[in-house]
């Protein structure tokens, strides 16, 4: 299995955010437990699925809605392609579609790139906000419901997963400090329809 602590380190070199933030490395590791969880389900390709989680948000700029950095993203995929990680043509092409494409489409046909995209969609709670069913592909809403609520509640209360320390190496003390402050300051925040994740 592909080691993603030197990934996720050389990405966060280059990051324009902070690693803390809402679109940080406790997301990226949010979505990739999800994707896993999911590719169970759909079949996905699981190291497109667990790098897509990297690399879709590595690039964004801002903490608000930013609808062009998905193709950054991809870009700098395939820059650390073939010095950092390894796939074959046909898998880095999904990895490329899911990364460049998950804020301006709704579905995809293939399994691996719509479950990138769902697992990344089952974080939105993190900012108060639900995703629509139309967002998300069908295998996801008609057979993991369970995985949806799990994703749901880790999204909400921000979790930081454990894996960011025992397997990336990162310190994350002050996270979940500052993600409780943050929500307690958000608390009456309404909560609609979004779909740009």
């Amino acid at each position: 299995m592909l080691n993603l602590k030197p990934i996720v380190h050389a990405v966060l070199k280059e990051c324009p955010l902070p690693s803390s933030g809402i679109h940080g490395v406790a997301h990226w590791a949010r979505v990739l437990e999800n994707g896993v969880r999911l590719a169970e389900m759909t079949g996905a390709r699981i190291e497109v699925v667990r790098l897509f989680a990297i690399f879709h948000d590595c690039r964004r700029v801002t903490e608000e809605p930013d609808l062009v950095h998905g193709i950054p993203g991809a870009k700098f995929a395939a820059k650390l392609r073939g010095t950092l990680f390894d796939l074959n043509d046909d898998d880095f092409d999904l990895l490329f579609v899911a990364c460049a494409g998950h804020i301006i489409h709704p579905v995809d046909d293939d399994p691996t790139v719509q479950t990138c995209w769902d697992a990344d969609r089952l974080d939105l709670s993190r900012v108060g906000t639900r995703i629509s069913p139309f967002w998300l592909g069908e295998a996801t809403v008609e057979e993991c419901s369970h995985i949806m609520e799990w994703a749901d509640r880790r999204a909400k209360a921000r979790t930081v997963p454990e894996l960011i320390r025992r397997d990336w190496g990162i310190r994350t003390d002050r996270w979940e400090e500052k993600a409780s402050v943050e929500r307690r300051r958000k608390a009456p925040a309404a909560s609609g329809v979004h779909v740009l994740v």
